[in-house]
This record gives structure tokens, C-alpha cells and sequence, in this order.
């Protein structure tokens, strides 16, 4: 009777004691750890390539003879103007800057500098007879080059997050030539040729993107490799070239040039810097 006794107390205090503990406050968990998602910024120097397509608008030379020699414009041994289209293949590189005033989204400022080979070399020959004023038969040679075109220009925009749409405007020079000849079938030759770095400027605008950083792209290990599409337009002037006699009496021509046109192209850069 007494061990039926102490058995029954004894498993009413252990059920006891375990309620109790069951009622005590738990340890409390460690609380997740989260990693925030840096915010991407434009902020940044950077450096790339670029490739695209080049093309003339005013693609015209002008012609007047000095003094007596402008019968031959007007009969037209010489022509008054001559179409000279030039377009072609142009790709170089690039590097600059960007500052961003608020990371995430807002206003982008940038400087950027570039330089790129241009395809555009036209030539134009033409063979003009017209007894009725000269009983030879003329030849009339042009040609216009842009072997180059570079350029230093500001760039502002808006962000959206990695997206950026921007305006570009700023110096821009390059290397032209410019030759005229007209020969008759007789040795009179009037020539004149200019090759030199031509200035003026460039203005345009384009779309930016972004990519992650661990794009198959990014060869250079940066922060940030970007891909746009721009187009910019430059124009380095008009300049008259003298077309002077190589022997014979007279003086010459007056053939005008203009150096002006377009790129649309597409470019890859390398960001390095914040984030």
C-alpha cells in the first residue's frame, strides 16, 4: 500500500515539473541576417569600344573660275556643283567619366572622350566633251576623305536605375583631304589638293544599359559593363580650296567643301569605380 503510495506521488510530481518547464520562456532565436542589394550608380570612370555606320549630308562640292576661267562654270566645262555622298564603316574607342547626384535613379554628368576611323573616301571623275566651247575632251576629278573623327564632348542624362537615356554635345576634329584636278587634252592642268586636321563640333545623344556584373562580357572584371546606341552628327566647316594652274595662262578655280555628317553607332564599355 505504501510503495502504491510513493509511486503515484513521485509521477505526479514529475508531471508536474514537466508542465512547469514547459511553461518557461524559450530561448529566443538569432534574428535573420539580411544582405542589402547595393544600389547601382553611374558614378565612375570608364573605358570601351565602339562600331557602327558613317555617312555625309552636304555632299556637294561648288566650283567658280577666277575671273575669265568662270566662262568654263558657266558653258560647263567645269561643273558648278558636283554631288560627292560619301558613307561608310567607322569604329574606335572611348573612355570618360560619369557622375551620378543621387544613386538609383536621377541626373547623370559625364565627360567623354573619343576617336574613331571613318571609311569615308569618295572619289569622282568625270569626262565632259562639248565642242562648242573647247575641242578637247575635260577631265574632272574630286575627291573628299575622312580617314578619322574624334572628339571631347560633356554628356547629361537621367537614370533609371541601370538605364540611361542622355545628350551629348562638344569638340570635335579630324583628318580630311580634299583634291580637285581639271585637265583638257592639252598640257594645261589646274590641281589643288589640302590634307590637315580639320575642327568644329559634335552634338547627338543615346540609351545606355547596364548588365550585372557577372555578364560573359565582363573580360575586365569592372563593376559594371554598360552596352549603347548613340548617334551623333559633326560638322568641321567649309573651306575653298584653290584649284590653280599647273602651266598655261590663267589663274584658276574656287572649289568649296563641307565637312559634315553623321554616325550611328553602337558601343561596349567597361565601368570601374563605386558601384
Amino acid at each position: 500500500m505504501l510503495k502504491s503510495l510513493l509511486t503515484a506521488g513521485a509521477t505526479v510530481a514529475l508531471s508536474v515539473g514537466a508542465a512547469s518547464a514547459a511553461d518557461l520562456p524559450r530561448r529566443a532565436a538569432p534574428p535573420p541576417v539580411f544582405t542589402p542589394v547595393p544600389v547601382f550608380t553611374w558614378t565612375g570612370a570608364y573605358f570601351g569600344i565602339n562600331a557602327g555606320y558613317a555617312y555625309t549630308e552636304a555632299d556637294r562640292v561648288s566650283t567658280v573660275g577666277i575671273g575669265a576661267l568662270q566662262a568654263n562654270v558657266t558653258n560647263g566645262l567645269r561643273r558648278a556643283s558636283v554631288p560627292l555622298a560619301q558613307d561608310g564603316f567607322t569604329a574606335g574607342g572611348q573612355v570618360g567619366y560619369n557622375y551620378q547626384f543621387t544613386p538609383g535613379s536621377g541626373i547623370v554628368v559625364g565627360l567623354e572622350a573619343d576617336a574613331a576611323y571613318t571609311d569615308l573616301n569618295r572619289r569622282r571623275t568625270e569626262s565632259i566633251f562639248l565642242p562648242a566651247f573647247n575641242p578637247n575632251q575635260l577631265t574632272n576629278t574630286y575627291r573628299a576623305d575622312l580617314s578619322f573623327l574624334g572628339t571631347v564632348r560633356g554628356r547629361i542624362g537621367y537614370a533609371f536605375d541601370r538605364f540611361l537615356v542622355y545628350g551629348t554635345g562638344g569638340f570635335a576634329y579630324g583628318d580630311v583631304t580634299q583634291t580637285v584636278a581639271f585637265r583638257t587634252g592639252v598640257p594645261q592642268t589646274y590641281f589643288g589638293n589640302r590634307s590637315r586636321i580639320e575642327t568644329g563640333y559634335a552634338y547627338g545623344g543615346g540609351v545606355e544599359y547596364a548588365m550585372p556584373t557577372d555578364s560573359f562580357l565582363n573580360v575586365f572584371k569592372s563593376n559594371a559593363v554598360t552596352v549603347k546606341v548613340e548617334y551623333l552628327r559633326y560638322d568641321l566647316g567649309s573651306r575653298n580650296l584653290l584649284v590653280a594652274s599647273t602651266g598655261g595662262p590663267g589663274v584658276g578655280y574656287l572649289s568649296r567643301f563641307r565637312t559634315e555628317g553623321s554616325l550611328v553607332r553602337a558601343g561596349l564599355n567597361f565601368k570601374f569605380g563605386t558601384f
